[in-house]
């Protein structure tokens, strides 16, 4: 006789709700498919004279969305810059970074590690568009942001230099000089118009 047909999760989990199952043609429709509906399924056919099962994988696949995107630095000279990319995908997305259109490889100050970068010490040379590229099978998406590296001149308008007046005689005096510079300055000292030495004292 006919058999009649019903399906069933093989991997334990409940049917979708919105799932539709259609008995004349043995057909199970799933409407807008979700990672939660991926698995096991199962198609059962019987009637009087026994009854056969035919199984069939359910895989999610999805291009790669971005969670988490980079944006413009403004960065000063040895200025630590770190940016990092985050994106979904099924399967998960594997990532590689661009400077300036040119594929950026790991190289002494540049660190790079899945949707990472840093680098520790930042020069002049740094300075430029990166991208960083997140891919799978089904896609490629761009996330792209500009480094842009600043040199500042010491400036001491923030910076105090007290007048001290001795107590007593003997005692120890610190003066903090502490300009913002960028890169960061040598320094010199001088009393009145003579350039002060280091000695015993």
């Amino acid at each position: 006789p006919v058999p009649t047909i019903s399906w069933r999760r093989a991997d334990g989990k409940q049917m979708p709700r919105k799932a539709r199952r259609h008995r004349s043609s043995g057909l199970l429709e799933i409407p807008n498919f979700q990672q939660e509906d991926a698995g096991l399924y199962e198609c059962v056919a019987e009637n009087v004279r026994g009854k056969n099962v035919a199984r069939g994988q359910l895989t999610f696949y999805a291009q790669p969305s971005w969670t988490q995107r980079i944006s413009d630095v403004h960065a000063a000279i040895e200025e630590r810059v770190a940016w990092e990319c985050r994106a979904s995908g099924r399967p998960k997305p594997s990532y590689r970074w661009l400077k300036d259109g040119e594929p950026l490889l790991p190289q002494g100050r540049v660190q790079l590690e899945q949707g990472s970068l840093t680098i520790p010490n930042v020069s002049l040379s740094d300075a430029g568009m990166y991208q960083c590229v997140a891919e799978n099978r089904h896609g490629v998406i761009f996330a792209s942001a500009e480094l842009s590296v600043i040199a500042i001149g010491p400036d001491f308008s923030k910076t105090l230099l007290k007048k001290l007046t001795l107590v007593k005689v003997g005692g120890e005096v610190i003066i903090e000089c502490k300009p913002k510079a960028s890169p960061r300055p040598t320094y010199s000292w001088k009393k009145g118009k003579d350039i002060l030495r280091e000695n015993e004292r």
